[in-house]
């Protein structure tokens, strides 16, 4: 608590002493007055202070990038003694600046507020009011609370676009493998006991011959050709201001969730790896909720230059159709490794994301790209704020 009373004190002070001097009954008063102001500005803020109550919270807890939601602010204080207009404090969305707003002194009556607030960037955010200031009209007493129970959370989804189908490799026949048989009747995988429906043909004659009952080959599920989307989680390059750094993040995730998505409707066993300070491996068994939570989570902390994570992958092309790379940079070493990776078989797409497709440097990089068969997409980050 702070305590501004050097001047109520001198002033208390020559009343009371000009009132001895001469005898005045007006100047005794007057400095009777001085202290009582003093007192009650106290007591007004210690009374306010101690019977605030404060809520907040969204109502919206999951939004999509670009959406507005709406900050319910609740203060209420039963202190009768008036005092300045309550000061709150509150944290932005992101978490790195603050806003001030003043409320008016309505004693034993609920304040409600309703602050707009702007879904700017894709990611997990938890904020909420800083302190809240008590002080009195003449600015001699402040107090500040820190209320509890005050943080709101607000999960920021990407927006997601439609992306063209991914071509398999050769000898893929895709999602319609998944309609057709799902037992390789060349790989046998062990026997068990007839049951009704089986096909004759899987029946182990000889076998049954021996045992005295009929016994049926299992066969191993045909192995599918997965779809693996490869995501840069290192720190985008920088375009002189952070701005341009958020927005080339949420494109790379918006593009990243929005193939996952387009290859979940299209029903293809889909794997993403996620790289950082929360790395996990995302498949589309874990569905698209669980995948977009990953993908929110992913905070460009990866320090493994990208050329190096897809050598690490280029291990783990056997199951591997299609490839989609998404990534805001572009060098040598990167097209080395992704003609490395389409020679193995797979076929790939890469997602530059970019503000420059036109980049005299890029367009070398480009052309290796297309003239090793591959495909090149560019994306544009959104800077609609």
């Amino acid at each position: 608590m702070r305590c501004h009373v050097m001047i109520p004190s001198a002033l208390f002070a020559a009343l009371m002493t000009a009132a001895l001097a001469t005898g005045n009954p007006l100047l005794f008063l007057l400095a009777m007055l001085v202290l009582l102001t003093t007192a009650m500005s106290l007591a007004g803020v210690l009374w306010a202070s101690a019977t605030m109550r404060i809520s907040a919270g969204i109502p919206e807890q999951t939004v999509y990038r670009g959406d507005d939601v709406f900050l319910q602010l609740q203060v209420k204080h039963l202190g009768w003694i008036p005092i300045a207009p309550v000061k709150l404090e509150l944290a932005t969305l992101t978490g790195d600046g603050r806003r001030e707003i003043r409320l008016k002194n309505l004693p034993g009556r609920t304040q409600t507020l309703k602050m707009p607030l702007h879904a700017a960037h894709v990611g997990v955010y938890s904020s909420g009011i800083r302190s809240c200031t008590v002080e009195d009209l003449l600015g001699l007493f402040q107090r500040k609370i820190i209320p509890p129970e005050t943080e709101y959370s607000l999960t920021v989804l990407p927006k997601t676009f439609d992306t063209d189908p991914l071509i398999m490799a050769p000898g893929d026949p895709g999602s319609e493998l998944m309609a057709l048989a799902t037992e390789d009747l060349n790989a046998p995988s062990d026997i068990r006991s007839y049951q009704p429906g089986d096909a004759m043909k899987k029946i182990h004659w000889k076998l049954s011959l021996r045992k005295g009952e009929l016994m049926v080959r299992k066969f191993d599920e045909p192995v599918l050709q997965e779809v693996l989307i490869l995501l840069d989680c290192s720190r985008p390059p920088s375009w002189g201001h952070s701005q341009a750094e958020a927005d080339l993040q949420d494109a790379l995730l918006e593009t990243a969730a929005s193939l996952f998505s387009d290859q979940i409707r299209r029903d293809h066993t889909v794997r993403m790896p996620l790289t950082g300070n929360y790395p996990t491996d995302v498949d589309d068994r874990m569905g698209i909720p669980l995948a977009f939570d990953s993908l929110i989570r992913v905070d460009f902390s990866a320090t493994e230059r990208f050329e190096r994570i897809l050598m690490m992958e280029s291990r783990r092309l056997r199951k591997v159709g299609a490839i989609a790379v998404v990534t805001a940079r572009l060098n040598g070493n990167t097209v080395d490794m992704l003609n490395r990776m389409h020679r193995m078989g797979p076929n790939i797409r890469l997602y530059l994301v970019t503000f420059a497709p036109d980049d005299v440097n890029i367009i070398p990089l480009i052309d290796r790209v297309r003239q090793a068969g591959m495909e090149v997409a560019y994306v544009t980050p959104d800077t609609a704020q």
